[in-house]
């Protein structure tokens, strides 16, 4: 009996001590992180993250292969909570949601009968579906199928429409759509996507600088939807209610419907939707990111400079506007007069800017008050230089120093400040641009009896915006076509402007611009008795602030020989890494839309650069081009329908005050515009009804 209680106890130990040897060798460690993680995670087990169940998700988090947000229906707390169990911050977590970039569905044309197998991959098999369009949307459903949260669905036109309440952004739609037309893009990704070749695009968003989707918004306005639209423009664009007054729409020169009608007026329904928000009395919310924690530096607060700051904040980075003049706005506020663009609109935009955490200083100029150096050492992990194009050409002429001699945006800018100045009765502007003619049309408005412009070319080749040229027809501005002046004169040597002469011109061979060059005609001067002469024949940035600047980094800042700042025209990168640049600075005198597209394309790189990626161009980018299958020289189906004409205060009521002259479009007439809108995508458009009802 004790033998066998003795050989038990043996074997007891034996067995312990070979359990533990056991233990020591074979035993797998278990990171505790891992239960916590997966306790904080949403618990649905629904793979829609990648994974084959929350305990997979939690141990990859762990790994350090995800990051604290991998739980694509968790909540903020849920990703806070993990990231602190982590000992990590949450970083810039957004919520992605799909979205579907085609809009063609049924009303695109087919290339044969499909009878196989109802599967989206299947029948892309087929010579990559049965669609005319080789880019759009197949539309059997397969990215409805692979969507366990019932947030997509096949629409009544054909393409999916996907519910943002109920999307979680897991990419499974993605992942199922063989022509890549469903994407899942977070809020930063949605900001810096760029049109390219490969995108299902209309000709009118083909050819905005800005790069706005504008039949979207226009369907949008059909729709009474204007809170939508106005989300919609602002995508793209921070300073819609300015382009609805300012912008010649570039737009419209590729609208389908003009090809066999009038375009149309993209610009009014812009202004039209911009207007309601403004005129509503409440801000539509704009959202941010969360904070990146980085800090810009953005030189200059004109189109450029706001919509790099805009975008840049919205991506969740800090930025400060750094403006040497009393207000921001740049050229918007100092070189566009009242009746174009009114102050308190201007004003009312900007604040929207400002008002998502933008901080701003005026009356500082760079290289005077503070240069690259200091903005260094404060912290400015990037700079953005959007100094505009404020120094005005010369002609170089005799008497052109003379006291009523000016230049046009020195003019434009003192006039617009309310400086009282010295113009006599009669006045002259040289040069055809639009500068040009604001400068003629606010000599008017501040009294003068006559003016005159002076061109050296016809009326068929200046560069000004026909309906800025037709307005100052009306308003009674004389125009002298072929002339060149070649001296300003004075009267008993008052060095007093009094006369202006010229030589007429005659039009010869083509040159560079292609427009016929301007040959003087011996013997033919004339004189002009005038009391101002305003010289208005184009301006270049005044790059001052690189000769001041006693940073040796400055040194390494390149110009070219137009006095730009040298840049990557689809980067926007300078030859100091951390400096960035756009608008007029970086192109010279252009349109403000074009401003305003640099501004994010300069924030797409900066953003870049700020989390330690390559700077690199958007692939296959659309910018400056145009996809050739999408432009048509003939569209069937489309009846003349007569384009909306833009409300406007008459020439007897807006001459005598800077009142603005182009009014807002009435809801009506908005709609019955919008109406005419064919709704293109890349191939298909809506060919017209006979009643013209709501597509």
């Amino acid at each position: 009996m004790i033998e066998s209680i003795l050989f038990m106890v043996g074997l007891g130990g034996c067995a312990s001590l070979v359990l533990s040897f056991a233990s020591k060798i074979f035993y797998v460690y278990e990171d505790p992180r891992i239960e916590l993680v997966e306790a904080n995670l949403a618990g649905a087990n629904c793979g829609a993250c990648g994974f084959t169940g929350c305990s997979a998700a939690a141990e990859a988090v762990v790994r350090g292969d995800e990051p604290p947000s991998v739980c694509v229906i968790s909540n903020k707390e849920g990703v806070e909570r993990v990231a602190e169990i982590m000992g990590m911050e949450a970083g810039t977590a957004e919520s992605p949601h799909a979205y579907n970039m085609c809009e063609g569905g049924d009303r695109a044309t087919n290339r044969y009968r499909y009878l196989g197998i109802q599967s989206c991959k299947a029948m892309a098999v087929m010579f990559g579906g049965k669609r005319d369009c080789h880019i759009g949307c197949i539309g059997l459903g397969d990215c409805v199928r692979a969507c366990n949260f019932n947030a997509v669905r096949i629409g009544p036109k054909g393409y999916p429409v996907v519910n943002d309440d109920k999307c979680v952004g897991c990419g499974a739609c993605q992942k199922a759509c063989p022509k890549d037309i469903i994407e899942v893009r977070t809020l930063s990704e949605k900001i810096l996507k760029f049109n390219q070749l490969s995108d299902p695009l209309a000709p009118c968003s083909q050819t905005c600088p800005a790069e706005i989707d504008v039949p979207r918004y226009i369907a949008q306005i059909r729709q009474g939807q204007y809170k939508e639209a106005v989300r919609t423009i602002r995508m793209r664009n921070p300073l819609p209610l300015t382009c609805g007054r300012v912008c010649p729409h570039p737009c419209e020169e590729e609208c389908r419907r003009g090809v066999e009608d009038e375009p149309v007026s993209i610009n009014q329904l812009k202004r039209f939707a911009s207007d309601y928000e403004m005129n509503s009395g409440k801000r539509i919310p704009i959202k941010c990111a969360p904070d990146s924690g980085r800090k810009i530096a953005v030189i200059g607060g004109g189109p450029s400079g706001l919509s790099a700051a805009f975008f840049l904040r919205r991506l969740g980075h800090q930025v400060t506007i750094f403006e040497s003049m009393p207000k921001l706005g740049g050229m918007l506020r100092y070189g566009i007069p009242e009746y174009r663009l009114p102050k308190k609109v201007l004003e009312w935009e900007i604040q929207g800017i400002l008002d998502l955490g933008v901080e701003s200083f005026t009356y500082v100029k760079f290289g005077v008050d503070f240069g690259l150096g200091s903005l260094v050492a404060a912290g400015y992990n990037a700079v953005f230089i959007g100094v505009g194009a404020w120094k005005d050409y010369s002609l170089g002429i005799e008497g052109e120093d003379m006291e009523g001699g000016f230049t046009g945006i020195d003019f434009l800018s003192r006039a617009s400040k309310g400086e009282e100045l010295d113009l006599g009765k009669r006045a002259a502007v040289i040069g055809g641009g639009n500068t040009a003619v604001d400068c003629a049309r606010t000599l008017l408005r501040l009294g003068l009896e006559k003016v005159y412009m002076i061109y050296r070319r016809t009326r068929a080749e200046m560069p000004a915006n026909e309906v800025e040229i037709a307005a100052s027809e009306e308003e009674g501005i004389e125009f002298v076509f072929l002339a060149s002046p070649t001296r300003l004169l004075d009267k008993d040597n008052s060095k007093r402007v009094c006369r202006i002469e010229y030589l007429k011109m005659q039009l010869g061979e083509p040159d560079a611009s292609g427009r016929r060059r301007p040959e003087p005609i011996e013997g033919s001067e004339t004189v002009l008795d005038v009391d101002t002469v305003v010289t208005a024949i184009g301006q270049s940035p005044d790059s001052v602030f690189k000769e001041r600047d006693p940073h040796a980094r400055m040194t390494e800042l390149e110009l070219t020989r137009w006095n730009t700042i040298e840049n990557d025209p689809e980067t926007l990168t300078t030859t100091i890494p951390y400096v960035f640049t756009a608008g007029d600075a970086a192109t010279g005198p252009s349109l403000v839309v074009d401003a305003i597209g640099g501004g994010r394309r300069a924030a797409r790189s900066i953003d870049l650069f700020l989390k330690g990626k390559k700077i690199e161009p958007v692939k296959e980018s659309l910018q400056n081009k145009r996809i050739p299958e999408s432009i048509f020289s003939r569209v069937p189906g489309v009846e003349p329908v007569p384009r909306v004409r833009m409300p406007e205060r008459k020439v007897e009521d807006r001459i005598n005050s800077f009142d603005e002259v182009d009014l807002v479009l009435g809801e009506q007439n908005a709609h019955k515009e919008a109406n005419r809108c064919l709704n293109c995508c890349r191939l298909c458009y809506n060919p017209d009804k006979p009643a013209m009802g709501p597509v």
